[in-house]
């Protein structure tokens, strides 16, 4: 699969099914509805619609938009490393949404951690510093 191509399109204008599709997401995330079968049929379109349609179909929220951060980090293979990345995030305020890391590779792991910053109590920079201090943290940038 290539690069994705986004567009922010008025949903006035689109076809019901992508409505549909992601009211049957809101099911789904929000537990009203047990699987995807039964969330679709709550929203009213098919299965096969909503598998069609589920991994291209977003809500924009510009609300949000400006609240999320991704940070890089390089980390030592020891025990505990990500812990205390982690419990530092969580010391600040910031709201972990995801964490990726790979395998390490001649002791360092690539790790990226996105979250929401709206809550936090020290700014982005301030978070760096603190996260650069973490005994086995060797290096900290923040994502685009």
């Amino acid at each position: 699969m290539g690069k994705w191509n986004y567009v922010l399109v008025n949903a006035d204008i689109l076809p019901e099914v992508y409505g549909k599709v992601l009211l049957a997401k809101e099911y789904l995330a929000s537990g009203e509805a047990a699987n995807a079968s039964q969330a679709a049929k709550m929203a009213g379109i098919s299965r096969s619609a909503y598998y069609k349609y589920k991994d291209g179909v977003f809500e924009y929220d510009p609300e949000n938009s400006e609240e999320m951060a991704t940070i890089f980090l390089k980390l030592s293979d020891t025990k505990g490393v990500l812990f205390a990345v982690t419990n530092e995030l969580y010391l600040v305020g910031a709201n972990v949404l995801s964490i990726n890391q790979k395998v390490p590779q001649n002791g360092v792991a690539d790790v990226s951690v996105t979250m929401r910053i709206a809550e936090m109590t020290v700014s982005v920079e301030a978070l760096i510093e603190k996260l650069k201090e973490v005994n086995g943290v060797r290096s900290v940038i923040i994502g685009g």
